[in-house]
């Protein structure tokens, strides 16, 4: 490689330090327009218009690179991991597959692969990756911390725990696996311990907008509704957008029985989802408290609507009918909700048997 190209190498990616893509853009293009051939511009201009959001022409690049150089691991794992951005995983494990191929010590590749297969929720390969990937780099926090959140998925929590607290041992400055593991209390119902982890979530970041929804949700689980107020609150402030958290906030103002503020907060989740059938449900169920019959009667059906299965809107509907005097209708509800409550117990009946079943058959 002539000092013209290196000094071109250079120079883009100090302007790819600055921010400025497009710059680095022109001077790898360049770059290649002197020589056909240059692998690493084109891995450069690649990884430029990643960072631009260009992913096809990024997945372009990156292909051109590795047609001129079939054992340049690291296009194939700059691809994998842009083609996993798009959510194309198939084509994402193949290229990480390569990469393990030409490395098979290379625990990124490892990491990044069993990362989409958590993704596709095939978690044994998942599990099996990042296993490898430990065993490759004992000491990499990440990787345990990937694994916990697998072992989350497959309903694992005891060896999720362990390995959220070995991300916490080895680097006990890490907010996600604080925020991990105190989600995984609050699944098993051990609420002290789930806020313990999301208060130290939020002291080491104050602006972690999950941990305060996540702390808001234990502490709602405990009873202790104001504090969960003033969490879903402060998390509202860091992200306007969520809407899980109105919803839980408007629930937990329910629960103290201040219904206009539980219903100002299903409305905005409304807003945000309007496919939201349980926003509509807890609304009705609201309006139907402060005797407001017809709004209630309303939200229920669109929750209805959405869910023609939701048996406890169709008999919450059923009973707001019957407040209003229209028996016909009201008896109508709680004839068709007492079907679907049936109909639920049947097929439960038939998985428990259909699961002793194969037990036997084993």
């Amino acid at each position: 490689m002539c000092s013209q190209e290196n000094d071109a190498i250079k120079q883009g990616k100090l302007l790819l330090d600055k921010g400025d893509f497009d710059e680095a853009i022109a001077v790898y293009t360049e770059s290649i327009s002197l020589d056909l051939q240059r692998v690493e511009a084109y891995c450069w201009r690649a990884y430029s218009y990643g960072k631009k959001g260009e992913s096809d022409r990024a997945i372009t690049d990156y292909t051109e690179a590795i047609r001129l150089a079939s054992k340049c691991s690291g296009a194939y794992y700059n691809r994998g991991l842009t083609y996993s951005e798009k959510g194309c995983h198939d084509e994402a494990i193949a290229d990480f597959t390569e990469v393990i191929r030409l490395n098979p010590e290379d625990a990124e590749a490892y990491y990044s692969r069993g990362g989409v297969y958590g993704v596709k929720g095939d978690h044994d390969k998942a599990i099996a990756d990042l296993t490898e990937a430990i065993r490759l780099k004992p000491k990499w926090c990440q990787a345990f911390h990937g694994r916990a959140t697998v072992y989350v998925e497959k309903g694992k929590f005891g060896k999720a725990i362990i390995d959220f607290t070995e991300a916490i041992r080895l680097n006990p400055e890490y907010v996600n696996a604080y925020d991990g593991r105190g989600c995984v209390y609050s699944d098993k119902g051990d609420h002290a311990r789930a806020i313990a982890d999301y208060t130290e979530a939020i002291r080491l970041n104050p602006k972690h907008a999950d941990a305060y929804y996540n702390r808001g949700c234990a502490y709602r689980e405990k009873g202790a509704y104001d504090k969960a107020i003033a969490d879903y609150t402060e998390a509202i402030q860091l992200d306007s957008q969520n809407r899980h958290a109105f919803y839980a906030r408007g629930n937990s103002y329910g629960k103290q029985g201040d219904h206009d503020k539980a219903i100002a907060d299903y409305t905005e989740a409304i807003q945000l989802d309007p496919q939201d059938g349980q926003a509509f449900f807890a609304r009705g169920y609201s309006y139907s408290e402060k005797g407001d019959h017809d709004k209630a009667i309303a939200d229920y059906t669109e929750a209805i609507q959405l869910d023609p299965q939701n048996r406890h809107a169709i008999y919450a509907r059923g009973y707001s009918y019957w407040k209003k005097g229209d028996k016909a209708k009201a008896r109508a509800d709680f004839t068709q909700a007492e079907k679907l409550k049936r109909k639920e117990q049947w097929a439960a009946f038939v998985d428990f048997f259909g699961k002793i079943f194969r037990f036997f058959k084993k």
